[in-house]
């Protein structure tokens, strides 16, 4: 069978928003496949060569939810191609397939600025095809920590321009299920057109139901159930009325408000038995008005935090039917997070004993002030995901897969991994990491794979397990953590928020520690550079820019951030020893090294993605380069001032000048950037 440009289609009669939604994006494909708008035949009893249709009852159509088929039927000596399906997600995944399969439309084509080739004709081999079930039945993600998203446009909360491209990239991954951004505008988009869609919208774990956060809603009043339950319940049972007839998975929780324990804000809650008592009593009654509302609803727990170290200690106790969703710690370990210093490492994930259908919450990308990753990729190889993912579903955790995506476009290579774990329930990290590198890249692809595995194998391994390796955030919140406690002269009191990297010891030790660390990363972090600035030359064009994108940039931010951080640890220890101009040049270094990183992600704004790092406002680079200025100015109170030319006379001036001038005529002081580049040349440091 052949389809080009004269092929006409025909839509269900009563097109379902979600239908309607995926024919657009599929239109889009085939004018850019073909150059043509695609021709829509209206007459029903005309014939077509590709018909999109509910499978009749009867047909040989596969029965699970969102199942799909591809039947090659003839009739009148007309051949026609049907996209079938016994519900609307059904016919969005058997539309999607159909141009990811035939059109040749990848799943991440947006994120990646992979465009379709323009073809004439397309041969389409006239063999029947049925979807398999997909092995997770929830799986999605959560478009967490979207700091990207939000400023990338000047609409805020942002509009349908920046939701569709990430919903759209989901339904391609075969996902089903999202939790739409993170506490933004209740007037916003994104919940709405996430239903549009046909997706199953759910929540995030400190905003069980939906709900209007409490102190939000009544400011001024206590944030405590116990205190104010009718106005909690009053919030549920308004989030509940205005979700109950879409598709939600509602989550059913009761955390403090922004996103930390209940008992922070109540602390007459002060042993384990009196939390796990009012979370179980909470969620009970959050269950109970879900149902008065919804018909046999989907219902889930999130474990998460300190709710699964209570859960797992007995304390919590659920309805059977309630799903219970185990978190990673923020770094794809199946464990409990680190607060601060506090890390028990409590395994999450559900033992024989536990009843009931169980699922995951997995980050891929994470913030924590301390050394996630929320700009580049995945600290750890993908082979790890692997074992982690393959081992809950093995411990029963495959109704529910939610994967905390962030801002999509630095994490494309591992959502996709994922995409095939949940859905198959295994996948080969390295198989797929070959496919990957061959879909997105047309030479040199043995090369490019191993890139790829040699980026994990650089980053900092920070603690003795098998998951603390950092992301860029290691290099920026803990320096400017530093940079704050020494300019408030509290060198001689150690910075006991860093214990959990440094352990318990003085400011100079921890400042050495990470020192150190970086250092060291130094030049395994400059070689893959220069591998990959190499390898890109060898490179199309557009697949140069690709290659920048997508992994040279996390390079570079690597690489900045351990140079900055290396400096900012040489300027501590000029410092220390009085060398304050020698201190001021390497905190000059430290700004220049993590300005770099500034620039990194500007070259990677081109196109549409003008502005798409402006709003980096976690990692905050641009705050980590302000410290190390704030730090070179205040350094170079030390010796230079008040007239800040003194520096200049010592070190800089010409021998023959410095007892003759006349200060009159030298009343110009250097700037900082220009006094530290000579007094660099000068010192050779």
């Amino acid at each position: 069978m052949i389809i080009d440009r004269h092929t006409t289609y025909r839509l269900p009669k009563k097109l379902t928003s979600p239908v309607r939604h995926a024919w657009e994006m599929v239109g889009r494909d085939l004018k850019s496949v073909f150059g043509e708008v695609p021709k829509l035949q209206l007459d029903e009893e005309a014939p077509v060569e590709v018909e999109v249709r509910y499978a009749l009852l009867g047909e040989l159509c596969p029965e699970h939810p969102e199942a799909f088929s591809f039947q090659f039927i003839e009739a009148d000596g007309v051949m026609t191609f049907h996209i079938m399906a016994h519900d609307d997600l059904g016919l969005v995944f058997g539309l999607l397939e159909f141009s990811r399969r035939y059109l040749g439309v990848d799943p991440f084509w947006f994120w990646m600025d992979k465009y379709p080739v323009r073809r004439d004709e397309i041969h389409i081999s006239e063999e029947n095809y049925d979807s398999p079930e997909s092995f997770v039945r929830f799986r999605g993600w959560f478009v967490n920590d979207e700091v990207c998203l939000i400023g990338w446009k000047e609409e805020y909360p942002p509009a349908k321009e920046v939701w569709y491209p990430v919903f759209e990239a989901l339904l391609r991954c075969g996902g089903n299920m999202l939790i739409p951004g993170t506490d933004l505008p209740k007037h916003g988009i994104h919940a709405e057109l996430a239903s549009e869609m046909g997706i199953w919208v759910t929540h995030h774990h400190a905003e069980p139901l939906g709900a209007e956060m409490f102190l939000r809603a009544y400011p001024g009043k206590k944030a405590s159930y116990q205190d104010n339950p009718e106005l909690f319940e009053a919030l549920w049972e308004e989030a509940i009325e205005a979700q109950k007839d879409r598709k939600i998975v509602w989550v059913l929780s009761f955390r403090g408000q922004g996103d930390q324990p209940f008992w922070i804000q109540d602390p007459s809650f002060d042993t384990p038995e009196k939390r796990g008592e009012m979370i179980s009593r909470v969620v009970r009654r959050q269950y109970d008005m879900v149902k008065q509302k919804v018909e046999e609803p989907y219902c889930c727990v999130a474990l998460y935090g300190e709710i699964a170290e209570l859960y797992k200690a007995g304390h919590i106790d659920i309805p059977e039917d309630i799903m219970r969703i185990w978190a990673d710690n923020g770094y794809g370990k199946m464990v409990s997070r680190r607060h601060n210093n506090h890390n028990l490492r409590v395994p999450s994930l559900p033992s024989k004993e536990d009843g009931g259908k169980h699922g995951v919450y997995y980050h891929v990308t994470f913030h924590d002030l301390q050394a996630s990753n929320h700009l580049t990729l995945f600290p750890s190889p993908a082979s790890f995901i692997q074992q982690e993912l393959e081992d809950a579903f093995h411990s029963g955790a495959f109704s529910y897969l939610l994967v905390n995506s962030g801002n999509i476009r630095p994490h494309v290579y591992t959502l996709d991994f994922i995409r095939e774990l949940w859905s198959k329930g295994h996948a080969d990290s390295k198989e797929h990491l070959l496919q990957f590198v061959y879909r997105m890249y047309s030479a040199c692809e043995d090369e490019i794979t191993a890139l790829h595995l040699d980026y994990a194998e650089q980053t900092i391994s920070y603690g003795p397990n098998e998951d603390d390796r950092a992301g860029e955030e290691l290099y920026h919140h803990p320096a400017r953590e530093i940079v704050g406690h020494w300019l408030q002269g509290r060198e001689g009191q150690p910075l006991q928020r860093l214990n959990w990297a440094t352990g318990a010891v003085g400011f100079a030790e921890q400042v050495d520690w990470f020192s150190r660390k970086c250092a060291d990363a130094v030049p395994s972090w400059q070689l893959l550079k220069k591998r990959i600035e190499q390898l890109i030359t060898k490179l199309p064009n557009e697949e140069q820019q690709r290659m920048n994108d997508h992994l040279l940039l996390h390079v570079k931010l690597h690489l900045s951030g351990c140079e900055g951080f290396a400096a900012l640890g040489d300027s501590y220890k000029a410092y220390m020893n009085k060398e304050f101009p020698a201190a001021f040049v390497h905190a000059s270094r430290a700004m220049w090294c993590y300005q770099q990183g500034l620039e990194a992600m500007q070259e990677a704004e081109h196109g549409h993605w003008h502005n798409f790092y402006r709003a980096d406002w976690l990692t905050n680079i641009q705050s980590t380069v302000n410290n190390m200025d704030t730090l070179r100015r205040w350094l170079r109170v030390h010796g230079d001032s008040p007239d800040f030319f003194a520096w200049y006379k010592n070190y800089l001036m010409p021998e023959t000048e410095k007892y003759i001038y006349l200060e009159n005529t030298h009343r110009n002081p250097l700037s900082d950037d220009e006094l530290a580049r000579r007094l660099k040349e000068k010192f050779e440091l």
